[in-house]
């Protein structure tokens, strides 16, 4: 079988932890998913492999996100949060490394499209935390919208050797019809770097979440792949976000609809390599 990594799900408990991003119009996901209910819904799907990736910006969850990687065969590596801001930055990242899974840790993301401020990324203390990051070998998951792609363009330009991965293909207003500035953007992006990556995720919750069709998300889906090359794409479900807008199977079916129509080394590429080649993968096993 063709390994199948899905690279950005979350997990979390709203019993014990306050979500500020979770609003009152994403109550259907409010409650417990752990590795169990992970588990469920992966194994029916073919998915060999996943991402964690974090959810709130907490150290705390960072070192549980790792131990529960270290207890579950299926997550192949962590995406954490550190305070980029923070001075001691480089001392965090050690400290995670040295704890319970901390070789789990592949990368470090921010809610970059919740700060007020649309050029967060090229503050001076943040830049300091992305070199610290660079000097690590860690990567780094961009979280934007459109409105922030012009700064995380510049970012990229000044550590063009650094990993970097687009989440949700920036997330264009796909139930809009929104197509510019962002479709140029990306291909401004993809020129900033050689190791820039994009995820094919969290489209269907830009989409209309009760009335949607793959065709939505063909044009997007078919940019990105267009703009950034098959070696540089990988899937992802954003589970359990997704479920806003389709079951994990309705979700994951779909992303590999989208390539279907590319060669079979093409999607072998969005399927798993571009993932290993982007978190370092292979240096784990």
């Amino acid at each position: 079988m063709i390994e199948l990594i899905d690279t950005h799900h979350h997990l979390w408990d709203t019993s014990k932890t306050h979500y500020p991003w979770m609003t009152k119009e994403l109550d259907a996901i409010r409650r417990r998913f752990d590795t169990d209910d992970l588990e469920a819904v992966t194994g029916p799907a073919g998915v060999s492999g996943t991402i964690l990736v974090q959810t709130h910006s907490s150290f705390e969850e960072s070192k549980e996100f790792l131990a529960t990687a270290d207890e579950n065969d299926l997550i192949l590596g962590v995406v954490a949060w550190v305070d980029l801001t923070s001075p001691d930055v480089s001392e965090h990242i050690e400290t995670l490394k040295a704890g319970k899974g901390g070789s789990y840790l592949v990368g470090v993301r921010h809610q970059v499209h919740d700060e007020e401020d649309e050029n967060w990324l090229l503050r001076d203390d943040v830049s300091r935390g992305l070199s610290a990051l660079h000097a690590h070998a860690l990567t780094y998951d961009l979280l934007l919208r459109p409105r922030e792609l012009p700064a995380a363009i510049q970012a990229v330009n000044a550590l063009p050797e650094m990993h970097w991965v687009l989440d949700h293909i920036a997330k264009p207003e796909i139930g809009a019809g929104g197509w510019e500035p962002w479709a140029t953007l990306m291909k401004e992006l993809v020129e900033a770097s050689p190791t820039c990556w994009v995820k094919l995720s969290g489209m269907a919750t830009e989409a209309n979440w009760s009335d949607w069709s793959t065709d939505d998300l063909r044009p997007y889906a078919h940019h990105v792949i267009e703009t950034f090359g098959p070696n540089r794409c990988m899937l992802g479900t954003d589970w359990p976000v997704c479920l806003l807008a389709g079951s994990y199977q309705r979700i994951m079916d779909t992303a590999l609809d989208l390539i279907a129509h590319l060669s079979s080394d093409q999607q072998t590429a969005i399927r798993s390599k571009s993932a290993r080649a982007a978190y370092r993968l292979n240096a784990n096993e």
